[in-house]
C-alpha cells in the first residue's frame, strides 16, 4: 500500500482538528464539572465513539463518502480526537494514587459507554 502527499495532508489536517478539538472540550468539561474523575476524556471518548458509528453508516455506508475525506475524518480528525491514550494513563494515574476503585470505574465507564455511544452512532445512521 501506497501513501501519497494527498493523503497524508488530508490526515494532517483532520488529525490537527481532532487534537485541538479533544483539547478544547476536555478542557472545557473538566472545568465545568469540578471533580476528582476524568469526565473530559469520558465525554470525548462518548463522542467520537458516537460520531464514529454514526459517520461510518451514514457517510460511507449511505453516502459513499470519498475516500480522501474518509482518510481525513477517520483516520484524522477522530483518530486525534478520541483519547483512549489519555484515558488509559489517566486510569494507570489513578492505580498509582491508590484509587483502584476509582481506576476500575474509569474503565468501566468508558469501556461501556463508548461502546454504547457508538452502537447507538450505528442506530441512527442506519435510520437517516
Amino acid at each position: 500500500m501506497t501513501i501519497n502527499s494527498t493523503q497524508i495532508f488530508a490526515i494532517m489536517c483532520g488529525g490537527s482538528l481532532g487534537a485541538l478539538m479533544r483539547y478544547i472540550i476536555s478542557t472545557w468539561v473538566n472545568n465545568k464539572i469540578d471533580a476528582n474523575f476524568p469526565f473530559g476524556t469520558l465525554v470525548v471518548n462518548m463522542a467520537g465513539s458516537f460520531l464514529m458509528g454514526f459517520l461510518v453508516v451514514y457517510l460511507v455506508e449511505k453516502i459513499g463518502l470519498n475516500p480522501l475525506l474518509r482518510l481525513a475524518i477517520f483516520v484524522g480528525f477522530l483518530g486525534a480526537f478520541t483519547t483512549f491514550s489519555t484515558f488509559s494513563m489517566e486510569t494507570l494515574n489513578l492505580f498509582e494514587e491508590g484509587l483502584a476503585l476509582r481506576a476500575l470505574l474509569n474503565m468501566l465507564i468508558n469501556v461501556s459507554f463508548t461502546v454504547l455511544a457508538v452502537w447507538f452512532g450505528v442506530l441512527l445512521g442506519k435510520q437517516m
